[in-house]
This record gives structure tokens, sequence and C-alpha cells, in this order.
């Protein structure tokens, strides 16, 4: 595919230097950076995959371990003596 892009002088001067730099032609270059910069269909995919598992993996046992946890430590880490969590209240009012 042709493509033909006006750059501003500043962003033409870098892209020149860069490909020198590396010891290529400024278009060679300016294919590796828009590679390297938007992601492929490929990658994008496997990122969407990657979150789906996290979604779809349902571990109720750790999440109710974790959330034990975060109330425990919650409520030993006050300055008062009251608890903000008291079990006698678990699921009542939490």
């Amino acid at each position: 595919m042709t493509l033909k892009l006006s750059l501003p002088t500043d962003l033409e001067l870098r892209l020149r230097r860069e490909a020198q730099r590396q010891g290529v032609a400024a278009e060679t270059c300016a294919v590796q950076v828009l590679d390297k910069c938007l992601p492929s269909q490929e990658k994008r995919a496997e990122g969407v995959a990657i979150l789906q598992s996290w979604i779809d993996e349902t571990d109720d046992t750790d999440q109710k371990e974790t959330g034990d946890f975060l109330v425990h430590v919650l409520d030993e880490d006050r300055l008062s003596d009251r608890k903000l969590f008291p079990p006698e209240l678990k699921g009542i009012t939490w």
C-alpha cells in the first residue's frame, strides 16, 4: 500500500536521524515505527483472551479468604477498640 504523509519539519528530521542511526531508509524506519506502535490483530486477540480468562475464573473460596483477611486487617489496625465489622452483625449490616 502506498501512503503519502505530510510530516511536520521537526518530525521529519527526527525520522531521518533515526533512519540514519539505524542505517536504513527513512521509509523503512517509518514502517518499523508504525509496526512497533500499532498492535497487530493477533496481539490484540491475545490480550482480549487473557482478560476474558480472568473474568471467567471464579474462585469463590479465594475471594472469601481475601474478604475475611481484609475485614480482619481493617478491624485490627484501628485507633479505637470499636470494630468496623463486629462478628455479631455479619450478614446483617455487612
